[in-house]
């Protein structure tokens, strides 16, 4: 496969701060000369895949780099609203500082961000209008992030539907299919940020749970150490779903190549992580493609 150079349809998958991952599997690609035909991505895929597109990765990366706890805390507008805690206006604005306004019908790459209506019970497909607006969409976790409502549709994350949307390549005869995986159960030790934990794991989503809710739920784990914590449920719910529909989208539109971040490399709001992270993804690229030649 080296030697012939081929083009690829890359599909980056959702799975929060790991999608920086996909920062590394891009860096990899090109190095190795495969030529970028197409990106469609879901979540953090259609966040790293669509700033790609537009042409402005590098400047993306060095923001990245460059977070911190705080910085990442510092981006998060918190709201108690009935549909989510964080509005994301703030984090999505930032975005827009970095890379500019963007629309999506002008890249030379062709590309495509998935969301899910919860109105209408289906996908939606960004290929044009504003990248950001389409970016926003695609991340929105139901119960964290507000859904944009937009006209007559409640967009929030296309993991919901569809966290890897291999389905989606209308593949040409001299391509090949790359795709993401960024939430793989495949334990790879070589892969995972190591980190001592010297007390009981905390959910990304804890600070910004209200007080009363955090105690009543550790309360009740103390007393049911046999049982998921309320936190477990809210982390592992949506990971579950996530993971079988993986795993039916792989087996139903085999990719060419699979590249596999195993989930437990870091946490969803780890972002603070960027270095490793883009490490992690180069790594497991160059693991895939020692497997695929």
């Amino acid at each position: 496969m080296r030697s012939e150079k081929k083009k690829v349809h890359l599909v980056l998958g959702s799975g929060g701060a790991r999608g920086v991952a996909h920062i590394g599997v891009i860096e990899e690609l090109e190095k190795e000369g495969y030529e970028i035909i197409e990106v469609i991505g879901c979540s953090m895929g259609a966040v790293v895949g669509g700033i790609y597109c537009a042409g402005q990765l590098s400047e993306y990366k060095k923001w990245m780099l460059s977070l911190t706890k705080k910085g990442v805390f510092d981006l998060l507008d918190f709201t108690f609203t009935s549909q989510g805690f964080v509005k994301g206006e703030k984090l999505f604005g930032k975005h827009i500082e970095v890379t500019g306004q963007q629309k999506i019908e002008d890249f030379k790459i062709p590309f495509t961000a998935v969301a899910t209506d919860m109105k209408h019970h289906k996908e939606v497909h960004f290929k044009e209008g504003d990248l950001f607006k389409a970016l926003r969409a695609s991340v929105s976790i139901p119960g964290i992030f507000t859904p944009i409502v937009d006209e007559d549709l409640v967009l929030v994350d296309g993991g919901v539907l569809n966290p890897l949307p291999i389905n989606l390549v209308q593949k040409r005869d001299d391509a090949i299919i790359v795709a993401v995986d960024i939430n793989s159960r495949t334990i790879v030790e070589d892969l995972l940020i190591k980190e001592e934990k010297k007390q009981r794991k905390k959910y990304w989503f804890e600070n910004i749970l209200p007080d009363s809710i955090k105690e009543f739920a550790q309360n009740h784990e103390e007393k049911k150490k046999e049982s998921f914590s309320l936190f477990e449920l809210m982390e592992s719910t949506f990971s579950f779903t996530q993971d079988r529909l993986t795993e039916l989208m792989i087996e139903h539109y085999k990719p060419d190549m699979l590249v596999e971040v195993p989930r437990d490399t870091c946490d969803t709001f780890e972002f603070y992580k960027s270095k490793q992270l883009v490490e992690v993804g180069a790594r497991a690229f160059r693991n895939a493609l020692a497997k695929s030649v």
